[in-house]
């Protein structure tokens, strides 16, 4: 059973400038103490087809984490452009946000980035020719995050006793459990119901509840929420 469960993600401030920074809304719920603190990190993945680009944008651990319901604002600078190759700044890309315990991922959420390019209003490709990638302006790159259909993956991890590092020993004391697929999408239909009763102020905010079932959890300067 996972002692932390992510409820809620918000997407905040999207869409944005690509030199804006990410922003998210994280309400989740710690079951049982922790002995330890946890790991969060953002990581952007600077190039679909080398990993060496990936780049992470915040790493922090965070403990002692209160029982109950929490709720905090992850911040995370956007990603150096003089690190992401030329050709695959703008369009599609990958944005990740993942949690572990004692060194162990328990959960990766992933959302889809699109970073567009508009040197000027009126803009047309085929009128005024291909971008020159060596004059982009970042300033007028806008970047839009597919918020409302991230791609949740979850792991099985031990919470208490010694870390099993021999993998067949790990897979023997997690047999039965398996990971969930990164194509498994979970989307605002699946709002816990303390969730749905949330209202948002700016609506160009993007909440996406995920089930409380799910082995997920957040923190960073958590606020603790009374019932």
């Amino acid at each position: 059973m996972a002692l932390v469960n992510i409820t809620n993600m918000c997407v905040l401030d999207n869409p944005s400038n690509f030199l804006s920074p990410f922003q998210f809304e994280i309400t989740f719920e710690c079951i049982q103490q922790l002995e330890h603190d946890i790991e969060w990190k953002v990581i952007y993945v600077g190039s679909a087809e080398n990993s060496s680009h990936d780049q992470v944008l915040d790493e922090i651990l965070v403990g002692p984490v209160p029982l109950g319901v929490n709720r905090f604002i992850l911040e995370a600078d956007p990603p150096n452009p003089e690190s992401i190759p030329k050709g695959d700044l703008l369009g599609m890309t990958v944005l990740l946000v993942t949690c572990s315990y004692r060194d162990q991922e328990f959960i990766r959420i992933g959302y889809y980035v699109h970073n567009e390019y508009v040197p000027f209003e009126g803009y047309d490709p085929e009128q005024h020719g291909e971008i020159d990638m060596s004059k982009v302006d970042l300033s007028k790159v806008g970047r839009s995050i597919v918020a409302d259909k991230p791609r949740v993956t979850r792991f099985p991890i031990q919470w208490s006793g010694d870390v099993v590092t021999n993998a067949a020993s790990a897979q023997e004391q997690v047999a039965g459990n398996e990971a969930v697929d990164e194509d498994d999408i979970i989307d605002d239909s699946n709002e816990a119901e303390d969730i749905e009763e949330e209202e948002e102020d700016d609506d160009d905010d993007m909440s996406v509840g995920l089930d409380e079932t799910m082995d997920e959890g957040y923190a960073n300067q958590p606020e603790t929420m009374t019932e």
